[in-house]
């Protein structure tokens, strides 16, 4: 870590010149870093799962659109949750992070903010969370807070697992359901296939953000799948990519999916194959770059979901 990031408290793998270094009060700035607000493509990626389905559902139950309502909620949903959810990872790893390079700048590890202080702002984001997800039936309301239990465990698991990887899968695609209960108080068999697409896609460029990190983790004897799949980290991601697109594309096939939505399908494949193609195992600012494109990935098949439902079912 540099001196000027010990300095300014900027975390070390934050979006370079965000606003929350720029504008944001400086007492405030080290509980947005901790929230993760610096680094946005984390609450894009918890957000896309949910539109996705969201999208879906539409289509399947004749909407021209997706509900711009949940659509909104979802985003205020996604960003609160994953705020809340990297503060209790971060209390939970605190002195993991201080002995990796990347990790040991923030505010926690780094003594800008207290656990104490950390433990107050994660209750306050999570009642943010909880006021959301009251918005929706009593059904969505039940599966949101059954999505609680991967949250639990996931910062443990790289202590006793060597893909810890497969956890956070479980807790951050867990919005391909929620877009589909919210519609039809109901999990029908299209959710279920979009969700576990979902998680081979988040174990997938999880697997690559690891890749930043396997030296550091092979000091302090964290583990990753990044480590797991060593020389065939290639391989292993692009079976993961493979799957959530198979997954994805029967999710779609189930819910009576048309042309528009295999296209933005197949456009998500190429763009899942061009990282593959381009990932090397031991280049971190490469795999940082690539982790971070997945916000235009899942745009992409929400994109062509939305529009499928468009054209399928425009008035007239």
């Amino acid at each position: 870590m540099s001196d000027l990031s010990v300095e300014n408290g900027r975390v070390a793998d934050a979006v370079a010149g965000h606003w929350v270094d720029r504008l944001a009060p400086r007492r405030a700035r080290p509980y947005l870093r901790l929230a993760r607000i610096d680094r946005p493509v984390g609450w894009w990626l918890l957000l896309l799962p949910c539109w996705w389905s969201a999208a879906l559902a539409a289509g399947r139950d004749g909407s021209s659109y997706p509900d711009p309502w949940h659509l909104a909620l979802f985003l205020i949903g996604a960003v609160a949750m994953r705020g809340a959810g990297s503060t209790y990872n971060d209390i939970a790893d605190r002195d993991l992070d201080a002995q990796v390079e990347r990790t040991r700048s923030r505010p926690l590890p780094s003594g800008q903010v207290s656990t104490k202080a950390a433990a107050l702002f994660l209750l306050a984001q999570s009642l943010v969370g909880l006021a959301v997800l009251l918005q929706f039936n009593a059904t969505a309301i039940a599966v949101g807070m059954a999505s609680l239990v991967p949250v639990a465990i996931y910062p443990f698991m790289k202590r006793v697992m060597s893909m810890p990887q497969a956890v956070l899968g479980l807790a951050f695609a867990w919005g391909a359901l929620m877009g589909w209960v919210a519609v039809f108080g109901r999990l029908d068999p299209p959710a279920l296939l979009l969700y576990a697409g979902a998680v081979a896609w988040v174990i997938g460029y999880d697997t690559i953000y690891a890749v930043q990190d396997i030296e550091d983790d092979e000091i302090a004897g964290i583990r990753s799948s990044a480590r797991l799949f060593g020389q065939r980290l290639r391989l292993a991601v692009g079976l993961c990519y493979g799957a959530a697109v198979l997954l994805a594309g029967l999710a779609a096939y189930a819910a009576g999916v048309g042309a528009a939505g295999f296209a933005g399908i197949a456009l998500f494949a190429a763009h899942l194959g061009r990282q593959v193609l381009k990932l090397r195992e031991r280049d971190g600012r490469g795999a940082l770059a690539l982790f971070r494109s997945n916000r235009d990935a899942g745009l992409i098949l929400f994109a062509g979901l939305a529009a499928d439902a468009l054209f399928r079912n425009w008035p007239g």
